[in-house]
């Protein structure tokens, strides 16, 4: 019996780390901002718990900078029709998002991705449109 609850407390203390290791969107991201970044895409990571992309764009004063924009799960994604290889370095791309709480950050949380050479894209509601 002791053997069994020394395995039970194990078990759930191996879980705790993952609980907090994961953060809330609300906490990270201005969700009452949209904004739109237009730049080369430099790094895909197709991956969970978040894919993420890394992209060469200007910020508000015209200054280059890499932004790091987080995504949905690998496993969403694929579920959506979008695979490792569907994005790929040197893309020139628009993404909007909602940008950091800490705009010195550049990074966003992605709503949408539009590259605009062949119009693939992903996260389009039917009212969102790009000049």
């Amino acid at each position: 019996m002791k053997l069994i609850k020394i395995f039970s407390l194990c078990a759930s203390l191996m879980l705790v780390p993952s609980a907090f290791a994961h953060h809330s969107f609300q906490a990270t991201y201005d969700m009452d901002s949209m904004i739109e970044i237009k730049g080369k895409l430099v790094q895909m990571n197709f991956r969970n718990p978040h894919a993420s992309v890394m992209v060469l764009a200007p910020d508000e004063d015209g200054n280059e900078q890499r932004w790091g924009v987080e995504w949905g799960g690998a496993t969403l994604l694929m579920r959506q029709g979008l695979t490792r290889t569907s994005f790929k370095p040197g893309d020139e791309v628009i993404i909007t998002g909602q940008p950091s709480r800490d705009r010195s950050d550049y990074r966003m949380r992605m709503e949408s991705i539009l590259r605009p050479s062949d119009g693939f894209g992903w996260g389009f509601s039917e009212d969102q449109t790009f000049d």
